[in-house]
């Protein structure tokens, strides 16, 4: 993959080797995400940041990216504040923000609009989210937090066994991380879902292609039983007709400390894109989890932060300028580790 001017709207574009150097860069980006250096190799380049979805984490960590590099973040949220609310096409959106950025950011609830937006627009454009197809740069930061953290045990991606959990029709996090598996070998994946709620059986077929061993159940705790990974994601309610049919499906598979010392093997890394339903009627992954070494979901987010500043570093065709020029900060650091 050429990464230079490229757009990011899709793991299908990767490689294995692609992926290899996308976690290359983020490696080297731990300084900068750390505070302990100061980089301006963005300075004066703009991020579009255009979000029509709610998001803290991809908005917030998008931003800090591209400001660590030394560039400034516009924003726009929310169909209301933009001409989209006056009836204005992706196209003419496209065409018009793109003159006034360097690299765009968008997430969207259609599926396939990141893309067509892209089509029109000037600059390059990475998909924060479209509806419930893709999500690539969350899979990126997901990949490379179970790399760290098998890793750590002297282990590789090749092998891995994985429990994803929860809402699987809509939830791109999963979708992406699926596809982005299957450039990986002999990887045992295990599905979790009520049958309304399924993983797209094409998805379930292209992993099944590529030889990883698939199975589908509903039983989480013997789906939980031996893995590395037991990956939770919540309900995507946004996404049903009513409030009151994703309810049905609300807290149907709760993970909490009781059930992992009973199920899981004692290295299990707990993983969730976030945010976590911490609704007494959902709690998909309980607080009294949060002091268990294995729960590596903020390691996530902070991951995601130096898979972004890759990407950014890598289409806007500057790897080899960011360490040029580095500087230690200048004011009060508390220790910091990722």
């Amino acid at each position: 993959m050429n990464f230079t001017g490229s757009h990011i709207l899709s793991i299908q574009q990767f490689q294995r080797a692609d992926i290899e150097r996308v976690f290359e860069v983020a490696d080297s980006m731990a300084p900068y995400a750390l505070r302990r250096k100061v980089t301006r190799v963005l300075e004066g380049a703009i991020l579009g940041n255009m979000f029509f979805e709610p998001s803290t984490r991809t908005r917030i960590s998008f931003g800090c990216a591209f400001n660590l590099l030394g560039g400034e973040v516009r924003e726009t949220t929310g169909f209301e504040s933009s001409a989209l609310a006056k009836g204005e096409s992706l196209h003419d959106t496209a065409r018009v923000l793109s003159g006034f950025s360097d690299v765009i950011c968008m997430r969207h609830p259609d599926s396939g609009s990141v893309a067509e937006f892209a089509e029109a627009s000037r600059v390059p454009v990475i998909n924060g989210g479209d509806g419930a197809n893709e999500h690539p740069s969350q899979a990126l930061l997901d990949l490379y937090t179970i790399r760290k953290e098998l890793g750590s045990k002297g282990r590789g991606i090749d092998g891995l066994r994985i429990a994803m959990i929860g809402d699987l029709k809509y939830g791109r996090t999963v979708h992406s991380l699926c596809k982005l598996l299957c450039l990986f070998e002999n990887i045992q994946v295990t599905l979790v879902s009520p049958p309304e709620l399924a993983m797209p059986e094409p998805i379930v077929e292209e992993m099944r292609a590529v030889g990883h061993s698939v199975s589908i159940t509903e039983d989480l705790p013997q789906s939980i039983s031996r893995v590395d990974i037991a990956y939770s994601t919540r309900i995507q309610e946004e996404r049903f007709a009513s409030q009151e049919e994703a309810d049905i499906y609300r807290g149907r598979f709760r993970l909490n400390q009781a059930i992992y010392t009973q199920y899981c093997e004692p290295n299990t890394v707990i993983m969730h894109p976030l945010p976590r339903d911490s609704r007494a009627n959902a709690n998909e992954l309980d607080n009294d989890l949060n002091q268990n070494p294995n729960l590596a979901i903020f390691r996530q987010t902070d991951n995601g932060v130096l898979v972004r500043m890759a990407l950014f570093s890598l289409v806007l065709d500057v790897v080899d300028q960011v360490h040029k020029e580095a500087r230690d900060v200048n004011w009060y650091n508390s220790l910091r580790t990722l």
